[in-house]
């Protein structure tokens, strides 16, 4: 059985379908996935979503390249990440990609926004589902700096990871998992898979990131987690492993840094 790790089912153009969705991840042994909070208006919806279905939970929080939007608090966040089937804080983290003219110093507001996600996730000792993208010293920093004091450590997951073999490094030396996506499975991905080959099975997990970045062989289609498998393949190609290992061990290691249990076909 395999599980996403990360989509968005809430979005339109997965919700209008979602019936057939549903129907799709059972055909394909998808057993469960993480539906992604990234706006705070997006929660309700989002929430509904796992309150609904017995294998779909949910995150709460606010992706780093959204401006025009609330912004949270760390008590904001925990009365939400304290309702039944919230598993996790985020999206979250640091984005540097579109500065369209600022500096990396203009980008407080994103660094502040992510230490409130720390926050919240060290609180309740809740998972972090990081997005980082062309900002990984500063994200690495965030996390060694705001892990300081008293408390449970930050801990979760580096989601779509697409970065160096020294970010997954230090990623994994900070105690975080590293999710790749059908990213891996594009001709242009040759260093990518290096590091999934490199990081230990029991630090993987996959996703879809859905409707982005279908898998070969659907890319340029919308995504929907019943195409996460093409992800597991690859990951078991790569490291030499039968593909039922790969997906019962990134299902554990899901279910595990989550604290769930997906349910087993009857």
């Amino acid at each position: 059985m395999y599980v996403d790790s990360h989509c968005h089912l809430a979005f339109p153009e997965l919700r209008e379908r979602l019936g057939a969705i549903l129907e799709d991840m059972r055909a394909a042994d998808v057993g469960g996935a993480l539906c992604i909070c990234t706006r705070m208006e997006e929660f309700e919806s989002v929430h509904a979503l796992a309150l609904a279905h017995d294998n779909l939970w949910a995150s709460v929080g606010v992706h780093p390249d959204t401006q025009a939007t609330a912004e949270p608090d760390v008590d904001w966040l925990c009365e939400r990440a304290a309702r039944p089937r919230v598993i996790a804080i985020g999206e979250t983290g640091l984005d540097y990609y579109r500065l369209e003219g600022r500096s990396i110093a203009d980008m407080e507001w994103q660094r502040e926004r992510f230490r409130i996600h720390i926050r919240a996730g060290r609180r309740l000792d809740l998972p972090l589902v990081i997005h980082t993208r062309s900002a990984s010293d500063d994200t690495l920093a965030l996390l060694r700096t705001e892990a300081l004091g008293d408390g449970p450590a930050p801990r979760g997951v580096f989601h779509c990871f697409t970065e160096s073999m020294d970010v997954a490094r230090a990623a994994l030396d900070l105690g975080f998992h590293l999710s790749f996506s059908g990213i891996l499975t594009f001709k242009t991905a040759a260093e990518l898979r290096e590091v999934a080959r490199y990081v230990p099975l029991d630090r993987c997990l996959i996703e879809t990131d859905s409707p982005y970045l279908a898998p070969v062989p659907h890319r340029g289609k919308t995504n929907t987690p019943a195409w996460v498998p093409h992800v597991a393949h690859l990951i078991a190609e790569l490291k030499g492993l039968p593909r039922e290992r790969v997906a019962e061990a990134t299902r554990e290691n899901f279910e595990q840094l989550f604290r769930v249990n997906i349910p087993r076909p009857a």
